[in-house]
């Protein structure tokens, strides 16, 4: 695996949008950065009938295409950030397959999010959730600039924010199938970045009722257990980073909409997905599907067995 921070790049504000954060990341991870652009396009399911006759631009175009895309992010990253090292290529193939070998040769691969429709925080579409759905490695997908950073001049980034801001990175835990690379990625990411880092749990409520009331000393029983059991899982991981602020947040219920609560004036938040290799459908589960849909901030999703 090469040491390079990876982004994918199509055009859109959201690969733009990806492109700044990654190239913040490269810059501080001192790693070089490498835009992709797959030239080979593909005619999205939901085209009108009418479209599907359409003729596919000749080669030559779509990859003259691709190579301005891969020149103007550079020219954009590098006057940003003049001493960092920048690849480009375009990779052949289809965007998904193609994403998905680049994700192999890279310590993260990151991608605008976008689609046919526009919902809360992220525009979900079929290439990055498929990618993620795929991808080995660890995947950050990153918003469309927002309202408020529309006007914001040509040579500032969007989203960017002062150097002395900060802000916390957040972590799910599941506390159930606790995994060493999606927690070491939160807590390396902040301490890399001088900012806290917070832990957000959600434990179900045990269904012991007696005409309606729960039983009060077992709930307090449980919620304590399960209070000692994250302060167990995060042990080893606030002895590696002493000099790390860690606080930890214990919910009831789910933690889909504690995370998108979160996220609203974090930096990242850092969630895992379990490997599955099925031939068919994406599996990327329901907390992270929800906070994909709703989150303020850009989403790292760490794949572990």
């Amino acid at each position: 695996m090469n040491r390079t921070l990876t982004v994918g790049l199509d055009g859109s504000p959201e690969s733009l949008a990806a492109a700044d954060w990654a190239a913040r990341e490269a810059v501080t991870r001192d790693l070089p950065l490498h835009l992709v652009s797959a030239s080979d396009w593909q005619m999205p399911a939901y085209a009108p009938t009418g479209a599907l006759g359409a003729p596919t631009p000749p080669r030559d175009l779509r990859r003259a295409y691709a190579q301005r895309l891969l020149d103007e992010a550079r020219t954009r990253i590098a006057r940003r950030h003049p001493g960092l090292r920048i690849i480009e290529e375009e990779i052949p193939g289809l965007p998904v397959p193609a994403l998905l070998r680049a994700a192999e040769e890279t310590e993260l691969l990151v991608l605008g999010s976008r689609g046919c429709g526009r919902v809360t925080g992220f525009l979900l579409g079929s290439v990055s959730l498929s990618v993620l759905a795929g991808s080995e490695r660890p995947v950050v997908l990153v918003r469309a600039p927002g309202p408020d950073e529309a006007d914001r001049p040509a040579d500032e980034p969007a989203g960017d924010r002062p150097a002395a801001d900060h802000r916390d990175v957040v972590l799910g835990l599941d506390l159930y199938e606790p995994c060493d690379a999606v927690i070491g990625f939160a807590f390396d990411e902040a301490s890399r970045n001088a900012a806290r880092l917070r832990v957000v749990h959600g434990w179900a409520l045990p269904p012991y009722y007696y005409g309606g009331t729960l039983m009060p000393d077992l709930n307090d029983d449980m919620a304590t257990r399960v209070r000692r059991e994250v302060a167990e899982v995060l042990r080893p991981w606030r002895e590696r980073f002493p000099a790390l602020e860690v606080t930890t947040r214990i919910t009831v219920g789910g933690a889909g909409h504690h995370l998108v609560d979160a996220s609203h004036d974090a930096a990242l938040v850092v969630v895992g997905r379990r490997i599955r290799r099925t031939a068919m459908g994406t599996h990327i589960g329901p907390v992270t599907q929800a906070l994909l849909h709703h989150a303020a901030a850009p989403v790292a999703v760490v794949p572990h067995d």
